[in-house]
Order: C-alpha cells, then structure tokens, then sequence
C-alpha cells in the first residue's frame, strides 16, 4: 500500500479495528481514516456513499460489524443479520463505485459448518449445516464473502475476505451477558478474585475445543495480506478452491475448560471452577486450517498466556 494513500479502517474503535489503527500507525500509515458511529452510520447507505465521495479512500479494512457471544447472537438474531448485511453491502458496493485498489473484509469463523472436519479449510464453506446459535450472524458474513466474490468475478475488483478465529486482546467487550468467552473469563475470574469467591462458573461443560488469536497478531496479518505483491494478492482472488477467502488463526486449539484454568492463574484466581452444563457449548471443535497464509509467510507472534496477560491489563486499564 502507498503509505501516503488514503485509507480508511471501518470499526476502528473495535476490537479488531483498534489493533490495525496501531499497526497502521507503527508501520507508518498516517493518512487514516476513521469516524465513530455517531458520525457515520455504516448501515445507512445514503451516509456511506457521501462518506466515499468525499474522501475518496485507496485502501478499505471493513472491520465494523455487530458482534456478540453466543447469548447475543442467540437473543438477538434478527439485529445481527440485519444490521451486518446492511454494512457490507453499503460499505463493499459504495467502495467498488469510488475505485477502491484494495478491500479486506474481516469475517469469522462460525461461517463454517458446524461439525466440519478438523482443521477447517477455506474450501469447507458452505459444506453442512450451521451451527444454530449464531447462524444468523454466520450468513450475514457469508454474504460479505460472497459480495467480495461476485465484485471480483464481474468487475475485477480486488476485494478480499479475511476469516479469523476466535479473537481478544485491547479494547474487547467484557460485558457478562454480550461478551465472547475469553473476555467474559477474565472479567469473572478477575471479580471472583477481588470479592475472595471460592468458586467461578463457566458456561457449558469446557469440552468444546477453540482457538485463540490476540487481536493486534490479526492485524499484523491484515497488513501483511494488504501488502503483498500483485501476483500473491490476484492468486488469493483467484484461487479455484476458495476465491477470495484466507482463513487467519495461530494453528493450535485448546479445550474452553483449559482455557479457564490459564485464564485463573494470569488473573490470579486460585479458587474452583464449575461448568455449567445447562448452557449452551456452540460448536463442539473450531480451529482454522492456515496453511495457505503461513506458505505466503505469516506466523502469529503473541503465546496464549502472553496475550491474556496484555488483555487483563486492558481490562484493569479500563475498570480504573
């Protein structure tokens, strides 16, 4: 990317938007553009498109979207397909019209079926059922891979749909109800803890296996994809197995149960831990095969305990 270009990060007060602003930043990028959801509301097509005509960005990460664990996506389907539809459309449509070299939309992996083989390879996509509690969010991301596809199938656009794994790190959500299972993890043990609990409950029997990518290694891998060379980049657009589609993960998984017990010792709880096995588990195993991103050259650099470490000093950060 010119490192003069104008480029704008979508979602850059998120999770995963505020990891590419700081990696944009040290790597310096200083023509960024950003702007809050009060000043432009990405599902309103109208603002999206006045947005683009005047600022004309060369380079697009859409990380905006409605996100939420599995009590969100559960309870609140219909917000979550409804109003990421209406992102990626506006954002990916107005984004081909204003000439746009590069698009990297960022996905999730719950786009994959439920009971995929182990690891999941970008060609299992649309292969079986969906896992049920967040379906809806699933095939609103679906979409957006698809209009990635279809834009570069019909216009030659070179717009790319990135699909990471499980993601924490500076700037999550710790909200106990809406949360994913990490961040919710540190916040329990961190309140068990500080009130001398005995005990902390995790949802689910911890059996369920996932995969953890701290938020600015994801970033560093949007970069890394947003800057190879023409040949590399067309080949990912190209690709006759999975078009327009990269999986991002670390390569390794672990059980929600061992999870828990790293999660206590960083935090410093040294009481039990109880599963709840009333709540929902999700899909049973997700890890992401990333052959294809590691054979460009790209490896994770933060070690699970580092990265949890980091996340619940954000955390105390943010609580003061």
């Amino acid at each position: 990317m010119d490192m003069t270009a104008p480029i704008y990060v979508a979602g850059h007060r998120g999770l995963v938007g505020s990891a590419l602003v700081r990696q944009l930043a040290a790597q310096g990028y200083r023509n960024l553009l950003t702007r809050s959801h009060a000043e432009l509301d990405l599902a309103d097509p109208v603002a999206v498109e006045a947005f683009f005509a005047a600022e004309r960005p060369r380079y697009v990460f859409l990380a905006a979207a409605k996100v939420g664990g599995i009590h969100a996506n559960a309870t609140y389907p219909a917000d979550f397909i409804r109003d990421n539809l209406a992102i990626e459309l506006n954002v990916i449509s107005a984004a081909y019209r204003h000439g746009v070299e590069r698009l990297l939309f960022l996905g999730s992996s719950c786009i994959y079926p439920r009971d995929c083989p182990q690891p999941i390879r970008e060609a299992y996509l649309l292969t079986g059922p969906l896992e049920a509690t967040n379906s809806a969010y699933a095939i609103a991301k679906i979409a957006g891979i698809e209009l990635c596809r279809a834009y570069q199938r019909q216009h030659g656009a070179r717009f790319l749909a990135a699909m990471p794994t499980n993601l924490y790190g500076p700037g999550d959500n710790y909200d106990l109800q809406n949360s994913h299972v990490l961040p919710a993890l540190i916040r329990k043990m961190h309140e068990a803890r500080t009130r001398g609990a005995e005990q902390v409950v995790v949802w689910g029997t911890g059996t369920p296996r996932r995969e953890f990518l701290y938020s600015d290694d994801l970033a560093r891998a949007c970069l890394f994809l947003m800057t190879l060379d023409d040949a590399r980049f067309e080949a990912l657009l190209t690709d006759p197995v999975a078009p327009a589609l990269i999986n991002i993960g670390c390569g390794t998984d672990l059980s929600i149960a061992e999870l828990a017990t790293i999660t206590a010792r960083v935090v410093g709880f040294s009481g039990s831990l109880c599963f709840d096995s009333s709540k929902p588990d999700g899909t049973p195993r997700k890890l992401l095969d990333i052959q294809r991103i590691q054979a460009l050259g790209w490896q994770p650099a933060v070690a699970l305990a580092e990265g949890i470490a980091q996340a619940y000093q954000d955390f105390l950060n943010r609580a003061v």
